[in-house]
């Protein structure tokens, strides 16, 4: 198989938005590491809340009722979320400052584990990311699978992106992309699938130098319905 030139599918992108430095203003940067080492282990398990809770729902009503899920979560403070008893998570799960749907709530004493662990063996949560390699960016993704709760598919990417951590996505526009040119087949969260994307991905780091937010997004740009 040959991949595409990246320079190619830049130009493709750039043209369908009207120039380069049109296309430039679209796209995201990750943060620096000493930025991203800054986040505390609670904004993780904020962020993968907030996330858990939009998938399937409307984004913005989400954003809208967050208030009250920091309020109602002490800040998402992980040591105090892994003392909870169950039935006062129960009793959260009622709390009408918040979307009530129980099993969202649970996620978030299991998620808070999982912080907790990888923080008392690096240091925190965000020690942990950053060591991550992108190169390997979808071994991080089956961790928070597996590890986590409700972290699989897009949550676990999408939010490690709005953290700053460098990943791509496998958007609808992507993932149409990797298809149409026979890099996956099958199911996309196979672990063919999955190596045959990150392969893919790092490929067209090497040649274009780019961070791998960048890349996916350059792509999405370049296919579907972008053209605007």
């Amino acid at each position: 198989m040959t991949l595409e030139k990246f320079s190619d599918i830049y130009y493709r992108a750039a043209t369908r938005k009207g120039s380069n430095s049109a296309l430039e203003q679209r796209l995201s940067y990750p943060k620096p590491t000493e930025d991203l080492l800054k986040i505390p282990d609670d904004r993780w398990l904020a962020m993968f809340s907030q996330k858990i809770f939009q998938s399937g729902m409307n984004w913005q009503v989400v954003r809208n009722k967050w208030p009250g899920f920091e309020e109602v979560f002490w800040g998402f403070d992980i040591e105090k979320m892994c003392l909870i008893p169950p039935e006062m998570w129960e009793k959260k799960a009622t709390n009408p400052a918040i979307i009530r749907h129980l099993g969202k709530v649970m996620t978030i004493p299991h998620n808070a584990q999982m912080i907790q662990h990888a923080s008392r063996d690096r240091g925190s949560f965000s020690q942990f990311i950053a060591d991550w390699p992108s190169a390997d960016i979808i071994g991080l993704w089956a961790y928070l699978k597996k590890q986590g709760n409700r972290l699989g598919g897009n949550t676990g990417p999408y939010s490690l992106r709005l953290m700053g951590k460098d990943t791509f996505i496998l958007s609808g526009d992507v993932e149409a992309y990797l298809r149409a040119h026979n890099i996956i087949d099958g199911g996309r969260d196979t672990r063919k699938s999955l190596q045959a994307a990150q392969d893919a991905f790092n490929f067209w780091h090497a040649e274009s130098g780019r961070p791998f937010c960048q890349i996916s997004q350059i792509i999405a740009f370049s296919v579907g319905d972008n053209s605007n």
